[in-house]
């Protein structure tokens, strides 16, 4: 355990039904489990009752910085989001990046902590000052970038950073985001929805003038230093700080790991058409997250969109979400899908993830199934199709048409279908799966398995399955073969390593770019380092690890605790391979997930000893 200091931060209390905020310290018992996602999952461990409602003002909504969240330290930015999850029923977690984090810092504020659910729409007013709640009424219905405008000009601020929903979040749909400025979304497992069913229309932050762990002596400013170097020296820096993480769409197609056409394919012809890299002339400016020297992110113009519109260039999810998975190769309407997402607060990838799944469905002849006909009447449902995409976006958001049984995700949307429809719902434990193909790549077809969140390659963010050399894979796992995507061997124990690091970089408030895909810091050695040299614990690489091995426990025993029988570490049937002894079988499935639960330390069947990790 690390031992509790003051300057972890206060946590401010939010009672929607009384109006009240208050504010405590951070708790003791808490303290080892750093702060962000590892205090996050501990609490509501212990504070959201069994059968709570995800949409009832029984559900506790955290939002949590990071241990070095707002401190120094570079790429020290992000704020995780927990609650218990509406479109899954499980742990609900989210991630978030922007400056919201480090405002909240600079007003000494670790975590709040939403109970309760308001009778009139209020926004959280937060400075360095305290905290208040306030009206508004007068922002029902804005979308989430309407939203920002107003709360800004009306305070006269424009340096405000506010985490708000859009009006999928009012309208309670299940994968609902929670968004700050344009471009940065806390986008999985619906914490929008849940922040939406509380009446809770926006977080406002403005900088108070705390300094988190600043680096004030001439030795912590050589460790930011030398953290920064090394960043700026690997190998993808430049390529990412030029392109992004869409820089890669190419690459993952010519792997062929690309889930295109609802999985059914794994690559596309002329992926040169979505190619994000040829949009540099476009760009207006470079803009990023608090303290990364990444900056990754970009605004751009489209020639086809008017010379006076800006559009924010979208991440690598939603290119091959709404582009390949769904059968559309024009860059520019994927573009403008993903900001309409954005600012009507919907998840990118369970909203492109559904569409492929009803375009699917349509070309199988399964729609409408036991649906009324006239639901797909005026829809073309065909591949790619833009116009029926947007269409179908507002009608999941309204709650109308096709799009209202669409809403309900693909697991329950394939049981309102029926006629054999969840055969091509691909999903895990309700979440629908991200870009990569897993019949394709071995480690991250587990990683999609035991995801604590479900379907998901963030949460777990296995890159060291390609991104580790043979030698590396050799002195740490035995085998070269760890690193080959198409072998079995190690990826049990690889993503055991995922799994926790991925943790700790989420309780530690930093991004997973430069910690993970660049630096691939998989054995967190320097972010030791970083933590004792900015903090003055003592803590080695070895405690991170067995920290997260905790936390990944805690998440697990919360899902079997809430859970209704249907938490199972699987993959939809469609993805084994039936017909070789080699690839996804479910001989070799089973293979890796054992091995999973044996490094994890669990019995077979995927269940950690409680009394080991419940203090």
């Amino acid at each position: 355990m690390i031992s509790l200091t003051k300057q972890f931060g206060q946590i401010l209390d939010v009672d929607l039904i009384s109006g009240q905020c208050s504010f405590s310290s951070f708790p003791e018992d808490a303290a080892g489990f750093l702060g962000g996602r590892g205090f996050n999952v501990w609490y509501l461990y212990h504070n959201i009752e069994v059968r709570t409602d995800p949409l009832a003002p029984e559900n506790i909504l955290m939002l949590s910085c990071g241990l070095l969240t707002g401190s120094s330290a570079p790429t020290s930015a992000r704020l995780h989001i927990n609650a218990l999850s509406p479109l899954t029923g499980i742990l609900g977690s989210s991630n978030i990046g922007g400056y919201a984090g480090a405002w909240l810092r600079s007003c000494d504020i670790a975590s709040i902590i939403i109970t309760e659910q308001s009778q009139n729409p209020v926004y959280l007013y937060i400075d360095s000052k305290g905290a208040n709640l306030r009206d508004a009424s007068h922002l029902k219905g804005l979308d989430a970038f309407e939203t920002q405008d107003i709360i800004k000009d009306s305070h006269n601020n424009k340096n405000l950073k506010i985490l708000t929903i859009g009006q999928a979040g009012e309208n309670k749909i299940r994968f609902a985001t929670i968004m700050s400025g344009k471009d940065h979304a806390a986008g999985r497992t619906g914490m929008g929805s849940v922040m939406g069913s509380k009446n809770l229309k926006a977080i406002v932050i403005d900088k108070g003038n705390h300094k988190h762990f600043p680096a004030d002596t001439p030795s912590k400013k050589d460790i930011v230093k030398h953290y920064i170097y090394r960043i700026k020296q690997s190998p993808g820096f430049k390529f990412f700080s030029k392109y992004g993480s869409a820089g890669y769409v190419k690459w993952v197609n010519d792997l062929g790991i690309m889930g295109s056409k609802n999985y059914s394919q794994t690559k596309i012809d002329h992926i040169e058409k979505i190619d994000t890299r040829k949009l540099e002339k476009n760009i207006v400016r470079y803009t990023g997250c608090f303290r990364c020297p990444v900056q990754c992110k970009a605004e751009i113009r489209l020639d086809k969109m008017g010379k006076d519109k800006v559009f924010t260039k979208p991440e690598f999810e939603p290119i091959i979400n709404f582009g390949p998975k769904c059968g559309l190769n024009d860059l520019n309407q994927i573009i403008k899908l993903d900001n309409l997402c954005c600012r009507l607060g919907v998840d990118t990838t369970t909203t492109a993830s559904v569409i492929a799944f009803a375009m699917d469905l349509f070309e199988k002849k399964i729609l409408p199934g036991d649906l009324p006909s006239d639901l797909i009447d005026d829809l073309d449902l065909s591949w790619g199709n833009a116009k029926t995409m947007e269409k179908l976006i507002y009608q999941m958001v309204d709650g109308k048409g096709l799009g209202k049984i669409l809403s309900c995700g693909v697991k329950k949307a394939a049981e309102l279908i029926g006629n054999g429809a969840s055969k091509y719902a691909f999903h895990v434990k309700g979440l629908e799966l991200t870009a990569y193909h897993p019949g394709a790549i071995m480690g991250t077809a587990l990683g999609y398995a035991v995801s604590s969140r479900g379907g998901d390659y963030n949460n777990v963010y296995a890159c060291l399955e390609y991104n580790w050399t043979k030698i590396q894979a050799e002195n740490e796992f035995g085998t070269s073969q760890a690193v080959n995507i198409k072998s079995i061997l190690a990826k049990g124990r690889v993503i055991k390593k995922a799994v926790t690091t991925n943790i700790i970089v989420d309780s530690l408030g930093l991004c997973k770019v430069p910690v993970l895909s660049l630096l691939g810091s998989f054995n967190l050695e320097n972010e030791a380092d970083l933590i004792n040299g900015l903090t003055g614990m003592n803590i080695s690489n070895s405690d991170l690890i067995r920290t997260g091995e905790k936390v990944a426990a805690i998440e697990k025993l919360f899902n079997i605790k809430h859970s209704k029988g249907d938490i199972e570490d699987r993959l939809p049937e469609m993805f084994f391979n039936k017909d070789k002894t080699r690839g996804l079988t479910r001989k070799n499935f089973e293979t890796m997930l054992q091995e999973y639960y044996k490094a994890m330390g669990w019995d077979e069947k995927g269940i950690p000893d409680e009394q080991d990790v419940i203090p």
